[in-house]
């Protein structure tokens, strides 16, 4: 069963850094678009930053210049580098992925990392 699990979250004070992670397991053939998104309490969920198999990546213009998503095609793992981080990028961060198996493409989330930006 193909599954995608974050880790990385965690507390950290204005202006630090966290490194998200998001592992893909079970039997996969292809990963094409990945992304990171977050949803903030009493929020809807929106999109962090994308990338594609290609390597093209897009981000909200909130994280652009802070974040950077990242890829290892080898290892089926995607990153996501916060810098500079501030209380408003306090949220579940949750990984998706689109994933070839089985003869079709399908949508997969993982079941999302906390993130609280705090003092």
């Amino acid at each position: 069963q193909v599954q995608l699990v974050e880790s990385g979250g965690g507390l950290v004070q204005p202006g630090g850094s966290l490194r998200l992670s998001c592992a893909t397991s079970g039997s996969i053939f292809v990963i094409n678009d990945m992304g990171w998104y977050r949803q903030a309490p009493g929020k809807e969920r929106e999109k962090v930053a994308t990338i594609t198999g290609g390597g093209s990546t897009n981000y909200a213009d909130s994280v652009k210049g802070r974040f950077t998503i990242s890829r290892d095609n080898a290892k089926n793992t995607m990153y996501l580098q916060m810098n500079s981080l501030r209380p408003e990028d306090t949220a579940v961060y949750y990984c998706n992925a689109d994933i070839w198996y089985g003869g079709d493409w399908h949508n997969h989330w993982g079941q999302g990392t906390q993130v609280t930006v705090s003092s």
